[in-house]
């Protein structure tokens, strides 16, 4: 059976159960293009009582996965960028990534944008692993624990609309946090003025 296919997981999902979803989540996060969403939807359906340890399981390994594909971009993706665009446009991008890095990892974690692509790109332009780290934890925990919880309260009638709309409610998610993100920043640069002037 194809290793792509969303059926061999879900299959592995029911065999193997949490270290099935554990590898998915990890490998997603580096280069894998299956969800881990697919093994813990299957799994929280197999098993209700279980679907908070399985979202958990997903968001710590797939935070982990981050790291993994961090490194990738900082000993591969680096040498690369530096080689063909200069040191000194590097340092330029990366340091307007490492000022809405927090924002951008968040979002690449809860939105349907390719998670992976956003924690290579963390390496690639030695942005800090901390805050990938921690911002992978809410993020991916966020969506994860969102889909346990509906899946424990709604059960199997709560799939379908899963599948065809989580994208899109993520997406509209995301769009919130993006608002709320520029709003604390314009609260805070106000707050910065008022203390210089003060």
């Amino acid at each position: 059976m194809d290793l792509l296919s969303i059926q061999f997981w879900q299959e592995l999902a029911l065999k193997y159960g949490a270290p099935a979803l554990a590898l998915n989540a990890f490998i997603e996060a580096i280069f894998f293009p299956i969800p881990p969403d697919v093994l813990l939807i299957t799994l929280c359906l197999a098993k209700p009582e279980n679907a908070f340890l399985y979202a958990l399981i997903a968001t710590i390994f797939s935070s982990l996965g981050g790291i993994g594909g961090y490194f990738l971009g900082f000993w591969g993706g680096k040498p690369l960028a530096i080689k063909f665009f200069g040191e000194t446009k590097v340092k330029k991008v990366h340091n307007l990534y490492d000022r809405y890095e927090s924002l951008v990892i968040l979002l690449a974690g809860f939105t349907p944008l390719p998670y992976k692509v956003f924690t290579v790109t963390s390496g690639v332009l030695y942005a800090s692993l901390k805050k990938l780290f921690i911002f992978s934890l809410i993020g991916r925990g966020s969506r994860f624990f969102l889909e346990a919880l509906l899946i424990k309260r709604f059960g199997e009638d709560i799939v379908n609309f899963l599948y065809k709309n989580l994208n899109i409610i993520s997406l509209l998610a995301g769009i919130g946090i993006i608002i709320i993100f520029m709003v604390y920043q314009k609260l805070k640069g106000r707050e910065n003025e008022q203390k210089e002037v003060l």
